[in-house]
């Protein structure tokens, strides 16, 4: 099949990341052409901060260099700006008069710095920080010049000022508003900031408004509205960016503030698609990598032919990189008639939280000073979790014995947010490859390879795993006393010795116990059921209903009072579907399962292994809920829209259940050791989930062609 042209226009983060995924997809699919108007490969911009600061160099910052571009058979055209888009002809213009055609469109510009409409702003000394080019003009005129003046109090303006202090200049920021990063951060953490700063060598020059840049040929100063002045020999501006969208709008792409796109990256015109911080999502314009990043992800997706939920939006955090000063915001945290705040603040210690409450559910946090819990809030946010008092309490009230952070981690926790990578991937890294360095984990796992805020729990992480109290090593724990072999060994010494049965296993993996006990001969019934379909009933001779099967449990239906007749029978209907597709089936631990026809009683739902609840959009699909006293609502895994596709993911879902937990392993205990966002990874890929059904659907046709004949001879 010929391959369709895939061009991109801009070649940085977002745009190449949309790449990256649909590589990883089907690299036969496209055939790729990418523009930038840099003359670089693609390069991590958030991070020129630290080359600034004299803590990375240009080399570190790169993503990906003119060789992988080669060896992905992507052509790459830098230094080249696409001038004109002609969406008719499904062509596009170079400013060098190259035309090249296209199937498919990405519209990634970017952003551009916004400059201060006022005078003197065209006067030499006065630049931007936004690309190497302009870090490098930075870090030239620090040789020749000793006075520079930041405007702009953000996370860009106080990185940059920073970077200028290392490069041995006098700092002065100039900010309109009263507070730095008022955006992110509340008075109190801001004042704190000012405070630590101002010790680190940066003055300030708050609630000014500047009025004209001075000098005749270059700049020699700075005049505010109120008539004072201050000297600068360089003014950088990093008073924020705008959308680049002036090539959309001449080519007839719908604008707003910047490129409107649907939840799968569509703007208004077939076939051309935007992504990054040129494109508008439901009212929001996002700058950070973590949102740009999935938004690639959407789109690669939609792009390869894949069913996806669509991009949804981002809870947006911010961390600022200054060596010596931690601060983290995440989410709403200004107080409001509905939004109400618990704050701790140690002025000795320097240390200060504000953690934002819609009624029980976190909105928004501000750390300063400690930020170790800035992942764990993020995820708490983004779960919209109702918090017990006891459970808000202990956000804030730590004891000094008490488990560092780190430690207190599970696995499937994320730490690095832009590209989610877990705890446990980067334990498991760094015990399979003896890693010792933030650089040698990011090549590995890409941990704090883009936004670089993870960088200091993935330090944390690296000295808690050479700590005196690390345990998590990974050593494989005995099945049971019965035997000194781990269950991922037996499964291994059955497949490669081809063993039959129970007895068999046991004389030929050396028991110690001849007869076993009742935990290794459930685990073994259960082991080799799922490697011998096809003889482990008729010729191992065991009941067709053992005693200490596990299987899934009859389907419990909630109908309601209220709910609409049409509605109780296909919740019936979907149970009943439900129940022939998965009879006989073995799974490591019992599976209780219901069905909601109404949101109205599908609380309830929430608290089974797997919950299902009838929405006006669609089934909504909840796992790893827990009942009893201590009851736990199950998590959204899915929003399905049509009754086949619901039935779909979860006998996907519960097929990737049965081939990797552990046997007696519950749904939300394996949820929790291998990751809701794997899990989703392995059963939203189309390929993938239909190997999954049809394995269970084989294995299920067994079990019914064995079962059925014994129920006969009854």
């Amino acid at each position: 099949m010929k391959k369709q042209r895939l061009v991109v226009i801009g070649n940085g983060m977002a745009g190449v990341r949309c790449i990256e995924e649909i590589l990883e997809i089907d690299p036969n699919l496209f055939t790729i052409t990418v523009f930038g108007s840099e003359p670089y490969g693609n390069y991590n911009r958030i991070l020129l901060s630290t080359v600034l600061q004299g803590s990375a160099s240009i080399e570190t910052i790169i993503l990906n260099d003119h060789k992988w571009y080669q060896e992905n058979k992507i052509e790459l055209y830098t230094g080249e700006s696409v001038v004109k888009i002609d969406p008719r002809k499904k062509l596009i213009q170079t400013d060098k008069k190259r035309e090249v055609s296209f199937d498919k469109l990405i519209v990634a510009t970017g952003s551009t710095p916004f400059v201060l409409p006022i005078p003197g702003r065209d006067k030499r000394g006065v630049i931007s920080f936004r690309t190497i080019d302009d870090c490098q003009k930075m870090m030239k005129a620090a040789e020749q010049y000793k006075k520079a003046a930041v405007i702009g109090g953000g996370v860009l303006g106080l990185e940059a000022a920073r970077g200028l202090l290392n490069l041995g200049m006098e700092v002065d920021v100039v900010h309109i508003d009263h507070c730095l990063m008022n955006r992110q951060l509340d008075d109190t953490a801001s004042k704190m900031l000012e405070k630590e700063l101002e010790s680190q060598g940066m003055n300030f020059q708050l609630g000014k408004e500047t009025e004209e840049i001075m000098g005749n040929h270059r700049v020699e100063g700075l005049r505010f509205k109120d008539g004072s002045e201050i000297k600068a020999d360089l003014v950088v501006m990093a008073a924020g960016v705008k959308p680049n969208i002036q090539l959309a709008k001449d080519s007839g792409i719908e604008t707003k503030r910047a490129i409107i796109v649907n939840d799968w990256l569509q703007t208004n015109i077939q076939d051309i698609y935007a992504v990054g911080e040129c494109v508008e999502h439901r009212g929001v314009v996002y700058g950070l990598v973590k949102p740009l990043y999935e938004q690639g992800k959407v789109l690669a997706k939609h792009l390869c032919g894949q069913s996806d939920q669509g991009y949804r939006g981002s809870v947006l955090s911010t961390q600022l990189k200054i060596s010596g000063v931690n601060v983290f915001s995440v989410g709403q945290f200004e107080g409001g008639d509905t939004t109400k705040a618990i704050t701790f603040h140690d002025e000795i210690n320097g240390a200060y939280k504000r953690i934002s409450f819609q009624g029980n559910k976190m909105v928004g946090a501000v750390l300063y000073g400690d930020t170790k819990d800035g992942s764990r809030l993020l995820k708490l946010i983004e779960e919209k979790k109702d918090l017990t008092d006891s459970e808000k309490n202990k956000l804030f009230h730590l004891k000094e014995n008490d488990v560092s952070p780190v430690a207190a981690m599970k696995q499937s926790d994320i730490v690095c947010s832009c590209n989610s990578v877990t705890k446990g991937t980067i334990l498991e890294a760094v015990q399979k490859h003896g890693l010792t360095t933030v650089e040698q984990v990011k090549m590995c796992t890409k941990a704090s390879n883009s936004c670089g805020g993870c960088r200091p729990i993935v330090e944390q992480m690296l000295d808690y795993t050479k700590s005196d109290s690390f345990d998590e090593v990974r050593v494989e724990k005995t099945l049971c006393t019965c035997t000194t072999l781990s269950e991922d060994e037996i499964v291994q010494e059955i497949q490669a010795q081809n063993l039959a049965s129970v007895k068999e296993v046991m004389d030929q993996l050396n028991w110690l116990q001849p007869q076993g006990c009742s935990t290794c001969q459930g685990a073994l019934h259960y082991y080799l059921s799922m490697i011998n379909q096809d003889y482990v009933w008729n010729d191992l001779h065991m009941s067709i209903t053992p005693i200490n099967r596990n299987r899934i449990e009859p389907i419990e239906t909630y109908l309601g009072e209220n709910t609409c007749p049409e509605e109780k029978l296909l919740a019936l209907d979907m149970a009943v579907r439900f129940e022939k597709r998965v009879e006989y089936l073995f799974t490591p631990q019992r599976i209780n399962m219901s069905i909601s026809s109404c949101g109205h009683n599908g609380e309830k739902a929430k608290n089974f292994d797997i919950g299902l609840i009838l929405m006006k959009r669609g089934w909504e699909i909840y796992v790893g809920g827990s009942g009893g006293s201590n009851s736990q609502d199950g998590k959204l895994l899915f929003v399905a829209d049509t009754n086949e596709t619901a039935i779909n993911i979860v006998l996907a879902f519960i097929q990737y259940y049965r081939e990797t937990a552990n046997f007696l392993e519950p749904i939300n205990q394996w949820m929790d050791r291998i990751g809701l966002i794997h899990i989703r990874e392995v059963i939203f890929e189309p390929e993938l989930r239909y190997q999954l059904i049809g394995r269970l659907e084989l294995d299920a046709s067994k079990m019914n062609e064995i079962a059925e004949p014994r129920s006969v001879q009854k």
